[in-house]
C-alpha cells in the first residue's frame, strides 16, 4: 500500500466527474464528503470543505506524446499552455486547471525512469 494525497474542495461532485469522466481516473474508495479517485499508481482524495486547495498541482504522466496530446484536445478550453518540450526537465508537457482552478499537469517523460 502506499499514499494518497487529499485536496480540499468545494465542488465535490463536479471534480469528482471532472476526473473520472475527463481525465480518466476511476474511483478507489468512497467515504462521506470525501472521493478518492486513482490514475495508475497515484491516489488523490478530494474532500468537500468549506476551503478550496487550490495551490497545488496535480501531474497526470503518460507513456506517450500521443496521449498528452489526446488529453489536450480534450480540455483545450481549461489549458493555460500548450503542449510542449521541456529541455531543462526533459519532458513533454503542458498545463491546465480543472473546474475549480487547481492547476493540473499533463506530462510524458523524455527519458527512462524506474518502474514504481
Amino acid at each position: 500500500m502506499g499514499g494518497i494525497v487529499f485536496m480540499r474542495t468545494n465542488m465535490l461532485e463536479e471534480i469528482r466527474e471532472f476526473y473520472i469522466q475527463t481525465v480518466g481516473m476511476t474511483v478507489w474508495l468512497e467515504q462521506p464528503d470525501i472521493s478518492i479517485l486513482k490514475f495508475d499508481n497515484m491516489l488523490v482524495g478530494f474532500h468537500q470543505t468549506g476551503e478550496a486547495d487550490l495551490s497545488s498541482l496535480i501531474t497526470f504522466v503518460y507513456e506517450t506524446k500521443e496521449e498528452v496530446d489526446q488529453m489536450y484536445g480534450k480540455i483545450r478550453e481549461l489549458a493555460t499552455t500548450e503542449p510542449k518540450v521541456n529541455d531543462k526537465y526533459r519532458i513533454y508537457n503542458f498545463f491546465a486547471k480543472d473546474p475549480e482552478g487547481r492547476p493540473i499537469e499533463f506530462q510524458q517523460f523524455l527519458h527512462s525512469t524506474e518502474p514504481v
